[in-house]
C-alpha cells in the first residue's frame, strides 16, 4: 500500500522537530553568530543597491528613482579605473609569482630535515612574524627604509659618504617593498600549513614509488604537490583576496594617483574626484568584488580539502 504524502511529509517533520528539540543547546549557541553575521554582514549590504539608484538625500535609498547602470558607467569612464586595476593586476600576480612558491619550496625542505629540533626552531623563526600587525609592519618599513636615520640610510652613508637616495618616496617601488615585506612575514605561516598537508601523505606512495626508482625530484612533482593541491590552491586564493584588499601599505606608501590599487584608488574617487557621490562608489565597490567572488566560488571545490588537509584520519 503506497504512502500517504502529507501523512509522510509530517512524519519527518516531526522526526527534524525532535532532533532539533534533543540538542537545542547547540542552536542555541549558532543564534549569536548567526545573528551577527545577519546584522553586521548582510544587513548593510542591503546599501549596494545605491548602486543602480539616482540617489536623493530626501526620497532615501528606497524612495529614490532607479538609474540603471549610470553608476557603473561613471566608474568605468573614471580617469582613475585604468589605472588603478592594472597596478592591482601587476601587484597581485608579482605577489602570486613570488609568495606562493617560496613557502611551498620552504616546507619541502623543512619536511626533508631529519633533525626534528632543528626543524622546530626554524619553524618557530619564521613563524614570528606573522604576528606582527600590518600597522607595526609599515613602522619598521619606514624606520628601516628611512634615508636618514634608518639603517638604509646610515648603512649608504658609511660605505659611500653620501646622503642616501628617498626610496621612501619612489611609488614605483611600492610594489617590491610590499611583495617582499609580505614574504618575510607570511612564509613561515604559510609553510606550516603545508608542512601539516605534506603529513598527510600516506607514506606507503613513497616507498613505493623509491622503489620503483623514482628520485627525489619526481617524488616531489609526481606524489607531493598532486596531493597537496587542495592546500596550495586554497594558499594562493587567499594570497590573492589579501593584495586585492590591501589599503595600508598602500596609503602609506603610494605617492600619486598613478601608482594607486583599488582600495586607496576607491578611498581616492571618494575623498576627491566624486566626493559624496555614494551611489558611484557602491557601483565600484561592487565592480572590484566580482573578480574575487569568481574566483572564490571557482575554487570553492577545494576549500574543504584545503582546509582539512593534515588532519588526523579515523
Amino acid at each position: 500500500m503506497a504512502k500517504n504524502p502529507v501523512t509522510h511529509q509530517k512524519g519527518s517533520n516531526r522526526k527534524v522537530g525532535k532532533r532539533i528539540l534533543s540538542r537545542w543547546q547547540l542552536y542555541l549557541l549558532l543564534l549569536l553568530p548567526v545573528l551577527w553575521l545577519i546584522i553586521f554582514a548582510y544587513v548593510p549590504m542591503s546599501g549596494l543597491v545605491l548602486a543602480f539608484k539616482k540617489y536623493n538625500a530626501g526620497l532615501g535609498v528606497w524612495g529614490s528613482p532607479w538609474a540603471g547602470l549610470d553608476n557603473f558607467s561613471k566608474f568605468f569612464n573614471s580617469f582613475k579605473f585604468p589605472i588603478v586595476m592594472k597596478n592591482t593586476l601587476t601587484i597581485s600576480l608579482y605577489s602570486l609569482a613570488v609568495s606562493f612558491p617560496i613557502p611551498i619550496i620552504f616546507a619541502l625542505l623543512l619536511n626533508a630535515m631529519l633533525g626534528q629540533k632543528y626543524k622546530k626552531v626554524i619553524q618557530t623563526v619564521t613563524y614570528v612574524p606573522y604576528f606582527i600587525s600590518t600597522v607595526v609592519m609599515v613602522g619598521l618599513i619606514f624606520q628601516l627604509l628611512d634615508y636618514r636615520n634608518g639603517l638604509y640610510g646610515s648603512l649608504y652613508s658609511l660605505f659611500t659618504g653620501k646622503t642616501a637616495p628617498n626610496i621612501l618616496s619612489e611609488g614605483s617601488l611600492f610594489k617590491h617593498i610590499y611583495v617582499w615585506s609580505g614574504v618575510w612575514q607570511s612564509t613561515g605561516y604559510s609553510a606550516i600549513i603545508y608542512i601539516a598537508a605534506l603529513s598527510g601523505v600516506d607514506q606507503s606512495l613513497h616507498e613505493a614509488a623509491m622503489i620503483d626508482g623514482a628520485k627525489p625530484v619526481q617524488l616531489v612533482t609526481k606524489i607531493v604537490l598532486p596531493l597537496a593541491r587542495p592546500t596550495i590552491v586554497v594558499t594562493g586564493m587567499m594570497v590573492l583576496i589579501y593584495v586585492w584588499n590591501e589599503y595600508i601599505f598602500a596609503i602609506n606608501f603610494m605617492t600619486g594617483e598613478e601608482t594607486y590599487t583599488l582600495a586607496a584608488g576607491l578611498y581616492s574617487l571618494q575623498a576627491t574626484e566624486m566626493s559624496g557621490s555614494w551611489p558611484v562608489f557602491a557601483a565600484a565597490s561592487i565592480v572590484v568584488s566580482v573578480p574575487i567572488l569568481i574566483i572564490f566560488f571557482a575554487l570553492q571545490k577545494y576549500m574543504t580539502t584545503g582546509l582539512t588537509s593534515g588532519g588526523v584520519n579515523g
